[in-house]
Formats: structure tokens, sequence, C-alpha cells
């Protein structure tokens, strides 16, 4: 595979000091050329998932055998929509540390491959019980979703219903999972009760994880326009009088 060029100012020391004690297995130069490539894997996985993927093969053909690369290769993957491949790779990291917190992610690949049943299952294993409570909200949501693919929306508003949902307190998944039971609500025709949980989210997403505004925006009926686009039809406007006046004048003139 072809090697992807990192820019000069990326160096292996941005990587997590964890991700870096797995590369001490490799030699140094190896080392270092892996790390750099996750760093990229990182810093695009969000604004070019396509990009973060191709760093994440070089990655994974020059150290298959680390459970971190091979992580990062099935989040690369689960970003650009391959599910089988991402499930591979998740599972691979999994035998290798023992860890399950992955166990959401490779549920929801389940679900990109057409297998929500599957996802079911998975949310019923033991392996939920060792998750934090992060990785139980997460189960929770893939829960949620998989119910809805099965069209079992009013199961969905079921699932999401929880100790962590009912909380006043801010957590980092609070707003996904205000704003996933908002949806669910809307979607059996609850819309009075998903505008106000829309709204919850809303004041929970203090990172702009989520478009509750839209989402609220959109019940409320509220259209929003674009102001520079508006500025360019008022400017294409003008210029098409001013060339229909010197049309006239050319006219009259004639």
């Amino acid at each position: 595979m072809k090697r992807l060029p990192i820019p000069e100012d990326v160096t292996g020391d941005e990587i997590d000091k964890d991700v870096r004690q797995e590369l001490l297995s490799l030699p140094k130069t190896l080392a270092d050329d892996v790390a750099k490539n996750l760093v990229m894997v990182a810093k695009l996985l969000d604004e070019d998932p396509e990009q973060a993927y191709g760093y994440s093969r070089v990655a994974l053909r020059l150290a298959s055998r680390v459970a971190a690369v091979r992580e990062a290769a099935g989040f690369a993957a689960y970003a650009v929509g391959k599910y089988s491949e991402a499930l591979a790779e998740f599972r691979a990291a999994r035998r290798m540390t023992g860890s399950v917190e992955l166990w959401p992610v490779m549920a929801d690949c389940e679900r990109g491959l057409g297998r929500p049943e599957k996802a079911m299952a998975m949310a019923g294993e033991p392996e939920v019980q060792k998750l934090d409570k992060a990785g139980q909200v997460e189960m929770r949501l893939v829960a949620a979703g998989a119910r809805r693919d099965m069209g079992q929306a009013d199961a969905a508003v079921v699932t999401l219903q929880s100790p962590e949902l009912a909380s006043s307190a801010v957590h980092p998944w609070t707003a996904r999972l205000r704003y996933a039971y908002a949806d669910a609500l809307l979607a059996v025709g609850r819309e009075d009760e998903a505008r106000d949980w829309f709204a919850r989210a809303l004041e929970a997403d203090q990172g702009g994880t989520t478009d509750a505004s839209d989402r609220l925006a959109e019940l409320d009926g509220v259209e929003f326009t674009d102001a520079l686009e508006e500025a360019d039809e008022a400017d294409e406007a003008d210029a098409a009088e001013d060339d229909g006046a010197q049309g006239e004048a050319g006219s009259a003139k004639d």
C-alpha cells in the first residue's frame, strides 16, 4: 500500500500514552512511523474519514499485531461505512486486550450490516454489565436503534427510558441520549414531548454534537435563510437590472 504524506509538524509524541506504551514492542523507527499514522487517523476521522481510513490502512500494514492499531483501523472503517471490515478489526482488538469497551460499537456494526436482531442479542449479553456507565448508555442507544430498525418504534422509546435519561446531571453522553429519546418520541407521534426533549438535549449539548437546535426550529416552523446567499441573489438581481437598463439605453440611441 502506498504511504500517505504526513505533515512535518506531526510527531509520534502526540499519540496517547497508553498507545505509545503498546508501540514499545516495535523497533523505535517503526513505532514512530506507526504513531504518526495513528495521529493522522485521529486528526482526520471526523473531518475527512476517507483520508483517515487511508492512514489507518498504512498503520495496519506496519503493525497489525498491535491492538491500538486494530482498534484505530476499526473506527476508521466504521466512519466510512465499511461495517464488516470494522467489525473484524474490533473483534481482533478485543481478542488481543480482553476488554469489553468495544462491545457497543461492535453491536452497531451488526446494525450497519442489516442484522439488528444480532445487535439486540448483544445488548443482553453479560459483557454489557462489565461496561462503564458511558459504555452502557452507548449500548442502550444502539439497542434503541436496533428496535427502530426492526420497526419496533414504541419499544425503542421504552429502551431509552433509564435513570441516566431521568438524571438532571450532564455527562458527555447526556445530549446524545436526550436527543435519541426525542427522536424516538417523534417517531411515534408524541410531538410535544419530543420538542421538550430536543430542548433538554440542546441544554446539555455544549459541544454541538447534535442538531437539536435545528430539530427544535423545524418543530416550531422556523425557517432559516442564508444571509450570504440572499446577498448574492440581490447582487445578481441588481446586475440584471443594470444590464436591462443599458440594453434599453442602447435601443433608445438606435
